[in-house]
């Protein structure tokens, strides 16, 4: 540790607020932000619009590796979070913070990559960081985001029917693959596009708007494309059918992790893609929307009656879900 740098024990709770984290607070509808018991915003009267509320929590070596930069956890922090109201359909709005600080961390100079990295997130979304708690312990930090939807036209995972067909965005895999790369089992140099995958996933919010009057049902994929699937068909009570050969998978992987992609893409995680369906009436129009650039997303398959989930193989052989149980997502308990 540099000498000159302040321990956490050097540095008031209120001081670490007010030069790191007072800056991120101002922005459209804040009334009382960061140095009181609670913050105050102001919503529109009689407004036919709902607040949307989702909160994550992200712990060092489970949710990224111990040695990450300030600057990275920040943006991966808030991206992720950002991804849960994409799937919503909802426009983010204000953030809170609670920040759990080791003891022997150098704050300035950590703080000061840290506040870099939040605010570069959060200015690019217009939204406003309005509270939260810092303490010390294991580095660890939760983030509650807050946005807004118009009244009706909320993203739920519940809507999906069958015959709908099944999209998702981006490419799927990645996440999983810059955390292997990162991992003591391998020897590879790190691909700077994946590495920017894992710390500043594109949240997907300009499709979330789109998607408002298209989609049936829609989830982002954070443990796996399979397990967050099964929750839209569990809550949607449907089964689903999907298309190994349509999956989209960057080169990069399917040329350099030939015996992996496959697994990563259907049940790797921290993919914070957009997976949703659309009515055969909708498809035209989605694939027109796709082609024109204004939504970055791949047909995968189709929503089917039943309870189950069917891979496709591209010699057309089918597998259900007994067939492919390594291919599970994500559990923080299992």
């Amino acid at each position: 540790m540099n000498s000159e740098l302040k321990p956490l024990s050097a540095i008031g709770e209120f001081d670490l607020i007010q030069r790191y984290f007072h800056n991120l607070t101002a922005q459209q509808g804040v009334e009382l932000g960061i140095g009181d018991d609670a913050a105050v915003v102001s919503f529109e009267a009689n407004s036919q619009s709902r607040l949307v509320v989702a909160t994550d929590s992200l712990v060092a070596d489970i949710h990224f590796p111990l040695c990450s930069a300030a600057y990275d956890i920040a943006r991966r922090s808030l991206c992720v979070n950002l991804s849960d109201l994409a799937a919503m359909g909802a426009i983010p709005r204000w953030f809170t913070l609670a920040l759990n600080l080791p003891q022997h961390l150098a704050v300035d100079e950590w703080l000061a990559g840290f506040s870099r990295g939040l605010g570069e997130i959060a200015n690019d979304h217009n939204c406003a960081l309005i509270g939260g708690d810092v303490s010390r312990g294991n580095l660890a930090l939760t983030i509650t985001i807050i946005g807004q939807v118009p009244a009706d036209e909320m993203l739920t995972r519940g809507g999906a029917k069958p015959g709908d067909h099944l999209y998702v965005t981006g490419t799927l895999g990645d996440g999983a693959a810059a955390l292997w790369l990162m991992s003591a089992e391998s020897n590879d140099p790190m691909d700077l596009r994946l590495r920017e995958h894992f710390y500043a996933p594109i949240p997907r919010i300009k499709e979330g708007i789109v998607l408002r009057d298209l989609a049936t049902a829609c989830i982002d994929i954070s443990d796996g494309l399979l397990s967050d699937l099964a929750h839209i068909c569990l809550k949607s009570s449907v089964g689903a059918e999907i298309n190994l050969s349509r999956l989209p998978v960057h080169s990069y992987l399917k040329t350099n992790f030939a015996n992996f992609f496959l697994e990563w893409a259907l049940s790797g995680g921290d993919d914070y893609e957009l997976c949703f369906t659309v009515p055969s009436h909708r498809v035209t129009e989605i694939d027109r929307l796709i082609r024109q650039g204004q939504i970055d997303a791949t047909p995968i398959g189709k929503i089917t009656a039943g309870d189950d989930i069917a891979l496709v193989s591209e010699s057309g052989r089918t597998l259900n879900d007994k067939h492919f149980g390594k291919y599970r997502g994500y559990t923080h308990f299992a």
